[in-house]
């Protein structure tokens, strides 16, 4: 998959395709980073637009009071953006997990409000209001996104590793064990908090990388879309689209839906009507697949198999009588 996600730059040039496939891309990496708390663990967190933002705006704060320079430098400042947004949400997981189920989704999105007004009330680091402007690098015009795109390919490839990684672990079957019944995981010796610490932390590190490399693409970033809600919806909805809980689920229902977005919002103009079509698509799905495309796919092909063979035992037990 990954090889023709690399092509797509070099087959596809028109700045209005790449411009979808970088969106498309983002939100697969976004999806997939949600997924490791939401999916393995089973924990909503409604939040994580916070860590995205947070992400943008260290990517933006280090142009406006650093001066790295444009280029290709701020790509490398990508790790460190992520590895220190993982620390910082740490004591935010900590105190986030000391709740459950429809509380722990309340915690967390009070805790996007609360970095957006951070975001419009902090005025000397983030410009409030006014937001801030990043320098536009001197990449080639014909080639002006592919620069962006690959580093977003880069964080949906590290978000998928990781993914792919905490499932094969002993780190992922304690969070599979949470989210089939924690307190019995916890009394059979699963360390529940250090499992969803350790979670948390490394989806919200892969979403702030990816909220780095969006703003530098944007060249320009306000409260109101750095912290959106409607980020943190779209991840959740993607995962659910896609299976929760699956390795290529989230990357599915990204490819799906983001395109879905594009296409309804060309459709039907600058008014919000698109986001009832948006929505009608994800219901439309969930009602006829209530697990996800993936493990509901998957479950079908089990009972197909299943039935040719019970057929098959039966065809052999007529011809031995």
């Amino acid at each position: 998959m990954f090889g023709v996600l690399t092509a797509i730059p070099f087959g596809f040039t028109a700045p209005w395709v790449q411009d979808l496939f970088f969106f498309t891309v983002m939100y697969a990496a976004l999806a997939t980073a949600w997924n490791i708390v939401g999916g393995y663990a089973g924990y909503i967190s409604l939040g994580h637009a916070a860590f995205f933002g947070v992400g943008a705006y260290a990517t933006a704060i280090t142009f406006e009071h650093v001066s790295i320079g444009a280029g290709y430098r701020p790509f490398y400042l990508l790790p460190l953006v992520g590895i220190g947004v993982a620390i910082i949400s740490i004591p935010v997981g900590w105190i986030a997990y000391r709740t459950r189920a429809a509380t722990f989704a309340i915690v967390t999105i009070t805790l996007l409000f609360v970095a957006q007004q951070l975001a419009y009330n902090l005025h000397s680091l983030t410009g409030g209001s006014q937001g801030i402007t990043m320098t536009t690098p001197n990449f080639p015009a014909e080639t002006y996104n592919v620069p962006y795109y690959f580093a977003m390919l880069g964080v949906l490839a590290i978000s998928v590793f990781a993914s792919w990684y905490v499932r094969g672990s002993k780190l992922g079957l304690a969070l599979l064990a949470i989210r089939d019944d924690e307190e019995r995981a916890r009394g059979l010796g699963v360390q529940t908090s250090f499992a969803k610490l350790t979670s948390f932390g490394l989806s919200a590190g892969l979403v702030a990388m990816a909220g780095g490399v969006w703003a530098y693409y944007l060249s320009f970033i306000y409260p109101q879309f750095a912290i959106d809600p409607l980020v943190t919806i779209g991840m959740v909805l993607m995962v659910y689209l896609g299976g929760r809980g699956t390795i290529w689920g989230p990357v599915l229902g990204a490819f799906i839906l983001v395109p879905a977005q594009k296409y309804l919002a060309y459709r039907l103009g600058a008014s919000d009507l698109y986001l009832v079509g948006y929505s009608s698509v994800f219901l439309v799905v969930i009602l006829l697949l209530p697990r996800g495309i993936l493990p509901s796919i998957s479950d079908r092909v089990r009972r197909l198999h299943g039935r040719r063979r019970s057929r098959e035992r039966r065809t052999e037990e007529v011809a031995a009588s």
